[in-house]
């Protein structure tokens, strides 16, 4: 009797212990879930990427430059619904990104341009990781959206500088300078040595 007295407390008790972590399991989920929907609802607020050129040879460049095209095609679509669209569409852009600095055009290939995509692909990436983190801070997402933005102007704004200057016509013997400054041309340091001098052998 003291036995099966011992079994059945023990069991209620091992049942009320049961549906306290129950409860408490379903708090922390609510809580959970509470928390996502906050997150989402700020990274979708956050979410504007500049899709469209900002200067005129930011627009002539998707003509000539696919990878471009295809990167601004992709900012373009804005993920929607849950969180996994955003990951799915950092993971995306991640992708494109890496392309532009593969396939410079001829007139845009020059350190400054190169710098800039870099810096971009940098902030890309690092919007991927953010994003991909368990706790996802939505602030530093929604900064690095801005910072994007902020290089996307800078890029382009360097092509136009650059399609500026090549519009300006080389004045006379500009050339023959450029070639004299040209260190790779540059006659080497040698010492010149006249037969008519005495040598000490």
């Amino acid at each position: 009797m003291k036995y099966n007295l011992a079994v059945f407390f023990s069991l209620i008790f091992l049942l009320l212990s049961c549906k306290d972590d129950n409860q408490k399991r379903i708090a922390e989920n609510k809580k959970e879930m509470q928390k996502r929907a906050v997150v989402f609802k700020n990274i979708e607020k956050g979410w504007v990427l500049y899709d469209e050129p900002v200067t005129e040879a930011g627009e002539k460049s998707i003509a000539s430059w696919n990878e471009w095209r295809i990167f601004l095609a992709e900012l373009a679509v804005k993920p929607k619904k849950t969180i996994r669209a955003f990951q799915q569409k950092s993971k995306a852009l991640s992708k494109k990104v890496m392309a532009l600095d593969d396939n410079i055009p001829y007139e845009y290939n020059k350190p400054p341009i190169k710098s800039r995509i870099s810096t971009l692909i940098t902030k890309v990436r690092l919007l991927d990781l953010f994003i991909h983190l368990d706790n996802i801070p939505d602030k530093k997402v929604t900064l690095l959206v801005s910072e994007i933005n902020l290089e996307l102007v800078s890029l382009q704004r360097q092509m136009d500088k650059i399609v500026e200057k090549s519009k300006i016509p080389i004045e006379e013997g500009e050339s023959d300078l450029l070639k004299m400054m040209d260190t790779t041309r540059a006659i080497p340091n040698t010492p010149i040595i006249d037969p008519n001098i005495p040598r000490v052998e």
